[in-house]
């Protein structure tokens, strides 16, 4: 049979796996059912015991690389260490956000300075200093895709700072397709339905989004951490060769209904 997604093999770095219920590890499954060979990154020391606890539970082998998205030594010495190792990079999945819980509570206009920084620095600026790291060690093309939410688009009560942060990376992801464009770099981002995350219990109305989700979109239901790792994989594969800078929803549907 044809290899449609001509992934296997294929080096993919995965950013932003907490524990099992992260979308990026159901992005992790996707992908390492696809035959590719995954470079996690973690931030501290702590998380990369979980990780390899995760990956040992589930006998998968991976490699385990350090990276602070906040920090650019941390980033380039990650890829540098990449880069020695695995010489090419083919994929990037980007699935890093945070902000800080007080800055997700009462009304926007009450954000914090330092708090609007923070959330635009972790959760849309890493993008551009990840994509420029591994730009140099996609020699042979590749792709790049990151995760947004519907709360850049739309407001959403408790996303607040999040949103606007959603809304630079969304944007972000249009200009860096045209820079990384002839590069043979696609880069895309898939906004993802409510998924029971870590991240998602900072969210103060994140269950009544979930009941509002099941109730109005078109499958009548929640999607999974592992449709959207499918997905993910559709755009980090062949298929999806001719596809860059596109915000693609994986929301059963949620995104296209008006007042209901």
């Amino acid at each position: 049979m044809k290899d449609f997604l001509q992934l296997q093999d294929k080096h993919i770095v995965i950013m932003g796996v907490a524990n099992d219920r992260s979308i990026a590890w159901g992005v992790a499954q996707s992908l390492y059912a696809a035959g590719a060979k995954l470079i996690f990154t973690y931030r501290q020391e702590r998380s990369a015991k979980k990780l390899n606890k995760l990956l040992e539970k589930n006998e998968m082998e991976a490699s385990v690389i350090q990276c602070d998205v906040n920090d650019d030594d941390s980033i380039a010495s990650a890829f540098a260490e990449i880069k020695d190792k695995f010489t090419t990079v083919h994929g990037l999945v980007h699935s890093v956000a945070h902000a800080h819980q007080e800055d997700l509570k009462g009304d926007f206009i009450d954000t914090s300075r330092d708090g609007y920084a923070f959330a635009q620095d972790t959760s849309a600026y890493s993008l551009v200093a990840v994509a420029k790291a591994v730009r140099p060690i996609m020699s042979e093309g590749g792709s790049i895709v990151t995760m947004s939410y519907l709360g850049a688009d739309r407001v959403l009560q408790g996303y607040n700072v999040m949103g606007v942060a959603k809304a630079a990376l969304e944007a972000s992801v249009r200009y860096l397709a045209n820079d990384l464009g002839p590069d043979n770099i696609r880069i895309n981002a898939i906004s993802a339905g409510p998924i029971r995350t870590l991240a998602a219990k900072g969210v103060p109305s994140f269950n009544d989004i979930l009941s509002k989700v099941e109730h109005t979109a078109p499958l009548r239901r929640n999607v999974s951490a592992e449709e959207v790792g499918d997905m993910t994989v559709g755009l980090l594969g062949a298929l999806s060769r001719g596809v860059t800078g596109e915000i693609v929803y994986v929301d059963a549907g949620f995104n296209i209904i008006g007042i209901g």
